[in-house]
């Protein structure tokens, strides 16, 4: 018995789709994924962070907003960018929500969009003793996604005064934790230095614990 032709292309088709559905559909993943496993093990898996009880408490990738219960920044804590990842149902929602990831999608002629940022200049020079034209941009714009864990090293340095007064330790010490949170550019020469937020509080808190907690 012969087999058309449209049956033999469909036999071909079919046998193909199988072959590089097990190629690609799993053999492949599966070799990427433990090739993550061996050699990066740690970003493969979300870049978890641990406190000392082995509770994974942050992935130092996302950020977090340190504010007490009514969303005022915690003096003792490096700030964050500010954050439109919000729930808007929530109005004391502080930011920083992985589950509402996204920007203020405001444009730069949005009247909205000018008077907040006008706002955080206004507060970040008078938390920070600073020239209001001296504020550093990222103090006072958000990312893209919201959840951006790093700030300049401009943005740390200003804070860095008012964040050992409040822990009560030398400055000096604060600024050796910065050097120590801070990544420079990628391959040396592509964006710019950054200090991550999460992890240089979180340093903090180790080398010197405060008693009034993030909340």
């Amino acid at each position: 018995m012969k087999l058309g032709p449209a049956f033999r292309r469909y036999s071909a088709a079919i046998r193909a789709m199988v072959v590089f559905t097990v190629i690609l559909g799993i053999a492949y993943p599966l070799v990427i994924t433990g090739i993550a496993q061996l050699a990066f093990k740690n970003k493969a898996n979300g870049s978890l962070i641990k406190n000392a009880q082995g509770q994974v408490v942050a992935s130092s990738l996302l950020c977090q907003q340190y504010v007490d219960k009514s969303g005022n920044a915690l003096p003792q804590y490096f700030q964050a960018r500010p954050s439109d990842a919000t729930n808007s149902a929530n109005s004391s929602d502080p930011g920083c929500n992985y589950a509402y990831s996204a920007g203020s999608n405001l444009g730069t002629d949005s009247a909205t969009l000018k008077n907040t940022i006008e706002g955080r200049i206004a507060a970040y020079a008078k938390a920070y003793d600073i020239d209001p034209t001296k504020v550093p941009e990222d103090a006072v714009t958000a990312s893209a996604s919201g959840m951006d864990p790093g700030i300049s090293v401009e943005n740390a340095n200003d804070q860095a005064a008012s964040v050992a007064k409040a822990r009560g330790i030398d400055e000096a010490t604060v600024q050796k934790l910065v050097k120590d949170n801070t990544t420079g550019r990628s391959l040396g020469f592509l964006g710019e230095e950054y200090v991550n937020v999460v992890t240089l509080n979180m340093a903090l808190d180790k080398a010197h614990p405060v008693t009034t907690a993030q909340s």
